[in-house]
């Protein structure tokens, strides 16, 4: 089977799909751009269809390499022969391969390697075909040099057949289905340990079905291991697992099917059984790894996609007690006009001063909305917001904290801001997150976001990968302003790069705005290839030609000029009069290149130019009865906003510091297989208390449906 038709199969797609898909990656498409402007070539694939093509065509790779390096392997040791070598080409997985290759792989000085130094493989010959009925006459042969007696000799020639045994790749196989079917995986804490991982109580007795082990348990049991806090194990049933494999290797009742019948079982014992825990232990945290990975992803995503604010003057407040509230002024682009602290909080109290200091700044520099951190005296800063009766509407948002410390500490923030110290760089992210969370979050480290689960734990180069995607898809989703992006908003867009980001911001400070996107063709080093894949991405408002607001791709301006001039009109008329495109036929404008999936695209964009695709905005309010745990009341309703979503269920804040957990089986009142199916990121609920444990500061909540 080709790579094609094997991606194909393993992700029920056409060929052709597959194909073209592979070939415009080849060719240096990036997955936005093929997913959004190439979907008469791959059959309208999105962007997780595209990643996984790309993923597993990767892995076909890296196996054709391993197969390569195996076959040199086995040819210089001169045992490579017709039918071994087609095998090996006909292998369709990386552990198939390994079990192959097991018999021909250079090994350490084994029991069995000193054994065969000793000269006894010629006896585990006669022995392991059990036609002899005194072994240890034949055994007697043997004894010289370095064999002792004949027990040395029939030792020796067991560790051998021992050796056979575990590099059968049928009975490895055997051994694999019993533990794919049963293995149990089992948790035992630390004698000594149980006071200080405490943390891991859950964790300290438990031993269930590895298949039905979920990433977040099998991560957390991992994580308690590593620490020294728990021992874990994975294991099968010992007798089952012989009992499938002795019919492979035991021929009759002989004295010498004594001998292999012991030597079956310590093969199993001391060599395939500890080869299959590792083997399992390695494939059960890749597979947590991905669904954790998966969840962090999809967090990320509806994060970075949140509803944005938009061009509006933000007054932002990063609370806090002692050291203050540190206050920031930002016009519509987000850049700082002001800032210093207020102290309306013990021990200072001085709460009259600082609402006459706020009352001035909303005034003096027409504030529109007021941003608050979500972090210590969130509720407090709130409430004391809420009490100033201020000259206009302002509106009054939380919004999270999280990696906004990141953030002000980070290279990028004394970029930005050379002459300003942490807290006011933090206060800061905090008023542009909510005039527009994705351009200000690619500015952190995507796992200081805050919206996964063991993001530590996880293989941290698949993570960085996944998140990385997904920032970039999100941004190209969205599109960026080619006028006010930033540099690192930019380095995200499709065909572009850091370099690339930085000659454009160059460019437009010694050149001014862009008039169209036809001008990007001037910025250094961004060729022909670099304009094709991040031209639609990038948007004009105000410009010469208002396709450049939209996502249309300019090699699809001709068809819109050709509409418009079939209609006797021209682009402006056409974007502004809906009844004139109504009479658009969009299947009169298919070419050999150009199908109906992207002139329903067109359409759609001539409908809504501009338009970001992000929901509006919405104000929320906690219930102002509660502010720590102490005040929250069994069995009583509260509003709340969901901050985290994890596979086994979400957390969601209702106003005070612990953020309270909505277990999946109180979500809805059917099965759900995934939280994400019920709730989404910064969503607002109301949720009911099912129990408070202000001792171990946990709230137990359920979902009203």
């Amino acid at each position: 089977m080709t790579y094609n038709s094997i991606i194909a199969k393993n992700l029920n797609l056409q060929e052709y799909q597959v194909g073209n898909t592979l070939k415009l990656l080849a060719e240096g498409a990036t997955i936005p751009f093929i997913s959004r402007y190439r979907k008469e070539r791959t059959g309208e694939l999105n962007e997780v269809q595209i990643q996984e093509i790309q993923l597993q065509y990767e892995k076909l790779t890296e196996l054709e390499k391993r197969k390569q390096a195996v076959l040199k392997s086995i040819e210089e040791q001169g045992k490579l022969n017709e039918t071994l070598s087609k095998k090996i080409s006909d292998c369709s997985n990386l552990i198939e391969l390994e079990d192959i290759y097991l018999p021909f792989k250079p090994k350490r000085r084994t029991k069995a390697e000193i054994a065969r130094e000793k000269g006894l493989e010629p006896l585990a010959q006669i022995i392991f075909k059990q036609n002899e009925k005194d072994p240890e006459s034949k055994a007697l042969a043997f004894v010289k040099g370095d064999v002792k007696d004949v027990e040395d000799a029939l030792q020796g020639a067991s560790e051998i057949i021992a050796e056979w045994v575990s590099e059968n790749e049928i009975a490895r196989e055997r051994i694999r289905q019993n533990y794919n079917r049963d293995a149990i995986i089992t948790s035992k804490v630390v004698k000594g340990k149980e006071k200080e991982g405490e943390k891991f109580k859950d964790y300290f007795e438990l031993s269930e079905p590895l298949k039905r082990c979920s990433s977040h348990r099998l991560l957390a049991m991992r994580r308690g291991e590593n620490e020294g806090y728990l021992r874990v194990s994975i294991s099968s049933d010992d007798e089952r697992n012989l009992d499938r494999i002795y019919p492979l290797f035991i021929k009759g009742q002989t004295e010498s099917s004594k001998i292999v019948h012991e030597a079956v079982k310590d093969g199993y014992k001391r060599l395939i059984k500890p080869s299959m825990e590792s083997e399992f232990t390695t494939s059960s945290k890749e597979k947590a790894d991905e669904e954790a990975i998966k969840v962090f992803a999809e967090n990320l995503k509806q994060l970075l996609m949140a509803s944005p604010l938009g061009e509006k003057r933000v007054l932002a407040i990063d609370p806090g007690y002692r050291t203050g509230c540190k206050v920031v002024c930002l016009d519509a682009q987000g850049n700082l006009l002001h800032n210093e602290t207020i102290y309306p909080h013990p021990p200072q109290n001085e709460r009259t001063k600082a609402m006459s200091k706020i009352s001035h700044l909303v005034e003096t520099y027409q504030i529109e909305a007021i941003s608050i951190g979500n972090g210590t005296a969130s509720r407090e800063t709130e409430q004391f917001i809420q009490s100033i009766r201020f000259d206009r509407k302002v509106q009054v948002f939380v919004v999270s904290e999280n990696g906004a410390s990141i953030y002000s500490a980070s290279p990028i923030a004394r970029e930005e801001f050379p002459n300003y110290d942490v807290t006011v760089r933090g206060a800061v992210s905090i008023g542009r997150r909510l005039m527009d969370p994705l351009a200000e979050l690619v500015k952190i480290d995507a796992k200081s976001i805050g919206v996964g689960q063991y993001q530590h734990d996880v293989d941290q180069s698949k993570l960085k990968r996944s998140l990385d995607q997904t920032v970039v898809n999100c941004v190209n989703l969205v599109g960026v302003n080619l006028n006010t992006a930033s540099k690192h908003l930019l380095t995200y867009i499709s065909g572009l790069g850091p370099q690339l980001a930085q000659n454009i911001v160059d460019y437009r400070a010694e050149n001014g705005a862009f008039n169209n996107r036809e001008e990007l063709k001037k910025v250094p080093r961004l060729g022909s290839k670099a304009y094709e894949q991040c031209a639609g991405f990038l948007r004009i408002s105000n410009g010469n030609n208002p396709l450049d607001n939209t996502a249309v791709h300019p090699e699809s301006y001709g068809i819109v000029k050709k509409m418009a001039k079939d209609l006797g009109s021209n682009i402006e008329e056409l974007i502004s009069n809906k009844e004139l495109r109504k009479k658009i036929a969009p299947e009169k404008y298919i070419t050999e290149t150009i199908g109906l999936p992207t002139l329903k695209d067109i359409m759609e964009e001539l409908d809504k130019p501009g338009l970001d695709r992000r929901k509006a905005i919405k104000v929320f309010e906690f219930d102002p009865t509660i502010r720590t745990i102490e005040d929250v009341k069994i069995g009583v309703t509260y509003p709340g906003i969901v901050t985290n979503v994890t596979n086994f269920g979400a957390f969601v804040d209702i106003g005070v510091k612990e953020n309270g957990l909505v277990h999946i089986s109180q979500m809805a009142d059917h099965f759900i297989n995934s939280p994400s199916e019920v709730v989404s990121l910064h969503q607002h609920v109301n949720v009911k208390v099912l129990e408070v444990d202000i001792a171990r500061k946990r709230i137990q909540l359920t979902m009203l449906i």
